[in-house]
Formats: C-alpha cells, sequence, structure tokens
C-alpha cells in the first residue's frame, strides 16, 4: 500500500467511525422516545439525520475518489467497496431511528397504552447488534460478525410475537388499536434496523476473508 492511500484509507476509518457513532446515538435517543416515553428527545433524533446524510455523502465521494486517484486491488479495494455498502446501511439505520422517534411521538396521544416488554427486549437486541456488527467492522472480526447474524432470528421471533400480541390487544381493547398499530409501526422499523445490522455483518465477512456470504446464513449457523 502507498503512503497516500495508507493515510486515506486511515482518514476513511475515521470518516465511518465518526458517523457510526452519530447513528448509534440517534438509535440511543429513539429507544428513550419510544420504550421510555420520552417523547422531547423525538426532535433532536429527527435534526440529527440532516448531518448523517452529510456525512453519508462525503464518505461515498471519498471512496469514488479514492478508487479513481489509487486503482486499489485485492484487500484495499475489498474494504473501499465495503465501506460504501456500510455507508449506505448506516444511512439507512439512521433514517430508521428517525422513523421510530416520529412514530413513537404518535404515542404522546395515547397515555394508558404501555409498550409490550418484549418490545424493550427487541430493540436492546437490536441495539446490540448494531454496535457489535459496527465494533466487528473496526477490528475486521469475521467470527464476531457472524454472532451479529445468528442474533437476527432471536429479533424475527420478537418480531412476530409482539405482533401476535398486539392483535391480541386489539381485538380484546378496540379502543386501543390506533396505539397498537404506531407501536407496531415504530416495532417494524426496529426490525429493518437489525436486518441492516446483518448487512453490515456480512460486509465485514466479506472484507476479512474476500467471501460473499448473502443468502447463506444457515451456513455461517
Amino acid at each position: 500500500m502507498s503512503m497516500h492511500l495508507h493515510r486515506d484509507m486511515e482518514n476513511l476509518q475515521k470518516m465511518v467511525l465518526g458517523l457510526s457513532a452519530l447513528a448509534e446515538e440517534m438509535i440511543d435517543r429513539a429507544r428513550r422516545v419510544f420504550c421510555e416515553r420520552k417523547f422531547e428527545e423525538a426532535a433532536a433524533v429527527i435534526a440529527m439525520d440532516s448531518e448523517v446524510d452529510e456525512r453519508e455523502v462525503a464518505i461515498e465521494e471519498e471512496c469514488l475518489k479514492m478508487l479513481a486517484l489509487h486503482q486499489p486491488v485485492a484487500s484495499d479495494l475489498r474494504r473501499i467497496a465495503a465501506v460504501l455498502k456500510i455507508n449506505n446501511d448506516i444511512e439507512r439505520i439512521a433514517d430508521l431511528a428517525v422513523n421510530i422517534a416520529q412514530r413513537s411521538q404518535c404515542l404522546a396521544d395515547f397515555p394508558e397504552f404501555v409498550v409490550p416488554e418484549r418490545v424493550v427486549q427487541m430493540v436492546d437486541l437490536t441495539t446490540q447488534m448494531v454496535r457489535s456488527a459496527l465494533d466487528s467492522f473496526v477490528s475486521n472480526d469475521a467470527q464476531a460478525a457472524r454472532r451479529v447474524i445468528r442474533l437476527d432470528d432471536t429479533v424475527d421471533q420478537h418480531n412476530r410475537e409482539i405482533i401476535d400480541e398486539l392483535q391480541t390487544q386489539m381485538q380484546e381493547r378496540p379502543q386501543s388499536v390506533a396505539a397498537c398499530l404506531h407501536c407496531f409501526s415504530a416495532v417494524r422499523h426496529v426490525e429493518r434496523i437489525a436486518d441492516h445490522a446483518v448487512n453490515i455483518a456480512e460486509d465485514v465477512i466479506y472484507l476479512a476473508e474476500g467471501d460473499i456470504i448473502r443468502h447463506r446464513h444457515a451456513s455461517e449457523s
């Protein structure tokens, strides 16, 4: 690796870490809005999205510049390709955190509605998946990435059980339908965040091993 490419790689890593930290903060705040009814934090989550968008564009431009200037090969090319994809997933995670905050704001009109305990467990596990996926990227740890992928089944199971619980509540208490639908929508966004964490983990495995494992999760378990 040339000195200039090494310098640009280090700068790219710092840019991704900065974006990751911002997205993680948005998830944490969205969790408090949704699970702890701290609705006053929703505006802060929404306001952070523009900075995420700017950073996402800057990272993509940096990757394209590096591809044009350095014409990297082998592991260097894999890293830039992985960053391009991970960059997009982080931006989508931030978008979904905004969606959760916005949907959670609607619950302020239903003070009697209690977010199911399983939702808290699902949100916490999803947050763990995002952090672990990003940590695996920093450490280039394919085994840690595989552990993230395996957690997705548990998130999906939580999602199914929460849907069943909300459907039962809507049938038994028709007055709760609106609140349950807001909760259902927020939960769906949480499930999508977990999917993006899986995408990041898959890209880490590609980065570390040069192996594209999409659609082969069964063999990774």
